[in-house]
């Protein structure tokens, strides 16, 4: 394979669904109901944190942030992937890939450290109630949140950046965007080095984060277990069950994609895989926070009746 300056790409071939031309239209027109699904939930969850004052709490805090990084992650991949789906001519450009690789390297590991965050700040919540605002105050909160993304910066980017090696041809990015585990196939050189950093590098950030995940939840689990009132079993488990769905989607799949070796590497099965935790999954979190949380549902009857009642006002003389 001819190995050449990464300099002197100027675009590859992103196959996406050209396998499936029939297919093409009706994913355009799904996946645009998804992402605008993505943009207007997540918007909304960033607005109302923003404007009510019953949602302005650690745990709505973190939720922005991964709201922020959903709308982030998704804007980066998906405009270009409806934009291949009608075109005839189905490339990226080599900058945009690699800004893709970068990005959902990134967002990977920030979503994952948020989401352990997030556990935490629950176990805070339900096993030191008299504590919560003293231990998670504003100041905690600013500072976990600026670790989280340093952290993943640091962890995912600059590795990436060090170690990028020159791509050969052809220039077939057989996927939907790309990302890391995708491009380690179009590397000349020997990448078992590459392949290991991968898996240490995904070990700190999506073991670890899972790690402190589980030992939360355990900790809140004994909590609820030992609590007298069946009321507030099911008040407890009915805060944590929405994060629960969202760490089950979100892990299951990214563990998948990237803690494994390169030889079990599948294109066409791969591409739902990566679909659904880099298009699907980030419209479904604010879904699954919104429906099953009683203060989003309460902030937005609010805001709307606000809405209803200064419309009123513009009507009357």
């Amino acid at each position: 394979m001819a190995q050449e300056n990464s300099s002197t790409i100027t675009e590859l071939l992103l196959v996406g669904f050209s396998n499936h031309p029939q297919a093409e239209i009706p994913l355009f027109f799904l996946f645009s109901g998804v992402y605008l699904v993505n943009l207007f939930g997540n918007t909304a969850v960033i607005v109302l944190v923003v404007i009510d004052s019953c949602l302005k709490t650690p745990m709505y805090f973190f939720l922005c942030h991964l709201a922020f990084l959903n709308i982030f992650y998704t804007t980066a991949v998906v405009p270009k992937m409806l934009f291949n789906l009608l075109a005839s001519k189905k490339v990226i450009s080599y900058e945009l890939c690699i800004a893709q690789t970068y990005i959902s390297l990134l967002m990977g590991a920030a979503e994952c450290i948020i989401l352990a965050i997030m556990a935490l700040d629950r176990y805070v919540a339900i096993c030191y109630p008299l504590r919560y605002l003293l231990i998670m105050n504003w100041s905690v909160c600013v500072q976990l949140s600026v670790g989280a993304w340093t952290i993943s910066f640091f962890v995912s980017v600059v590795p990436l950046y060090f170690t990028m090696l020159p791509l050969c041809s052809p220039y077939t990015v057989d996927h939907i965007f790309c990302e890391v585990p995708v491009l380690l196939h179009m590397v000349c050189a020997d990448t078992s080095l590459k392949e290991t950093m991968m898996v240490i590098g995904a070990s700190g950030t999506v073991l670890l984060p899972f790690l402190l995940i589980t030992l939360s939840y355990l900790r809140i689990l004994v909590a609820v277990m030992r609590m007298y009132s069946a009321e507030g079993r099911k008040k407890a488990f009915s805060v944590c069950s929405s994060h629960l769905t969202v760490v089950t989607i979100y892990y299951g799949t990214g563990i998948f994609m990237y803690m494994r070796p390169k030889s079990l590497y599948s294109a066409e099965g791969d591409k739902p895989i990566s679909l659904f935790y880099a298009v699907i999954n980030p419209a479904l979190n604010p879904l699954i926070y919104s429906l099953r949380n009683k203060e989003v549902t309460g902030a937005l009857k609010r805001l709307l009746e606000r809405w209803r009642v200064s419309q009123n006002q513009k009507i009357l003389p």
